[in-house]
């Protein structure tokens, strides 16, 4: 089994449970020290000399968006040591952005902060331990990992285990979406959210969480011949900024055997 290189990190610490993730320790073992407390101009930032840094991170974020944070500038230190970076909130996080290039320094840094917080070896394991992937799922991984729900919603898409995507929606359309390679590429989300989804109320609407995840007609997420025989589950939660991330699960195996020939997209730049 090969390991990334902060799964490698968490390895060489003796890390083997979530609880066991102390990214202060962490930090200190690269030789970087985490202060916590206001900051204005960013949310996160990292000064170093040599083999010493200092990691500032923003004390009025959430646990949750501060451990992020930690993780994130711990990644620049690994990867960008010597550059001048300064991580404003856009940069942190930044889930959607899976077109950015794969050099880009923030992409990396989230990278590694995804798998350094939710290390394949310690998750697979207790993602195993789930039949399905829902949202009570993804509560129940966050809390172990003390993750956000967005991150790991990501990282068990991203696991491959589960016939699942996730779309994230903005008020002018499809922000981004991720659909893992278990999923077939033809089943490519609409840039617009249909009027009747549930997707649609939580954006103009209502902007509270759905309670439970609902059926609705496959059609009203994908523009593709014969999504109309076919029903799936929708689940959508608020995120900041005015977004709305939709854990979409297919429930009829049919979907996921089909093939398409007649049919191809062009991906939104």
């Amino acid at each position: 089994m090969s390991y990334s290189a902060p799964e490698r990190l968490l390895r060489s610490l003796g890390i083997d449970k979530p609880e066991d993730i102390d990214l202060e320790a962490v930090a200190w073992s690269v030789g970087a020290k985490v202060k916590y407390r206001p900051l204005k101009s960013c949310e996160a930032r990292i000064c170093g000399c040599g083999n010493k840094a200092i990691i500032s991170v923003d004390d009025t974020k959430i646990p949750q968006r501060r451990r992020f944070s930690v993780a994130h500038e711990i990644g620049h230190w690994i990867y960008h040591r010597g550059q001048l970076l300064v991580c404003r909130t856009r940069d942190i996080g930044s889930f959607g952005e899976f077109q950015r290039k794969a050099t880009n320094p923030e992409h990396v840094a989230d990278q590694f902060a995804s798998k350094l917080l939710l290390p394949s070896y310690i998750l697979r394991p207790i993602i195993a331990q789930y039949k399905a992937l829902n949202l009570k799922t993804v509560s129940e991984v966050s809390t172990a990992f003390r993750a956000s729900r967005t991150a790991t919603a990501i990282r068990l898409v991203q696991s491959n285990k589960f016939h699942a995507m996730l779309v994230c929606h903005g008020q002018k359309g499809r922000r981004w979406f991720l659909r893992p390679p278990c999923v077939p590429d033809h089943w490519f989300p609409r840039d617009e959210l249909d009027r009747e989804s549930y997707a649609f109320e939580t954006l103009y609407g209502s902007k509270v969480e759905q309670t439970h995840p609902r059926k609705i007609d496959a059609d009203a997420w994908f523009d593709r011949r014969g999504a109309e025989r076919y029903e799936m589950l929708e689940h959508t939660f608020p995120l900041p900024n005015d977004e709305i991330l939709t854990l979409l699960t297919f429930t009829d195996a049919d979907m996921m055997e089909e093939k398409d020939t007649s049919w191809s997209y062009r991906r939104k730049r």
